[in-house]
């Protein structure tokens, strides 16, 4: 499988948080991930899906005006490449290449949740 960009943006938003991009069928595919990735593994973090981003925001840190859909600073936390393992409606599994995350992460959504929620886990 060939590898893919990823970001981990830190957003100052409303609340404060990062947004987890995957790129995926020309698209950035995105969580907003309140507490970040985890760094341990068996850690799970809550993460919402969020609309779709082109893949050329994946460069994007700044300033999103006031009035616009997720207005605040825009940090990038981490970047790299990520290859995929599993991708399919119930799990996606990736191995990321990143300057500070590193491994296997595995997206599942959140079992009660009727909303887009997930949950983001590192594993071995």
């Amino acid at each position: 499988m060939t590898k893919q960009k990823f970001v981990l943006h830190e957003h100052w938003a409303t609340h404060h948080h990062f947004d987890f991009r995957l790129q995926h069928d020309g698209v950035l595919k995105s969580w907003a991930v309140p507490k970040g990735l985890p760094h341990i593994i068996g850690q799970k973090n809550l993460a919402i899906q969020v609309p779709d981003h082109p893949a050329a925001y994946a460069e994007f840190k700044g300033e999103i005006p006031k009035g616009e859909y997720g207005a605040g600073r825009v940090e990038i936390a981490d970047h790299g490449y990520y290859t995929p393992v599993v991708w399919s409606p119930g799990e996606i599994k990736v191995i990321l290449h990143g300057k500070k995350y590193k491994g296997k992460y595995v997206l599942v959504p959140f079992p009660q949740s009727r909303k887009k929620e997930w949950l983001i886990i590192k594993v071995k």
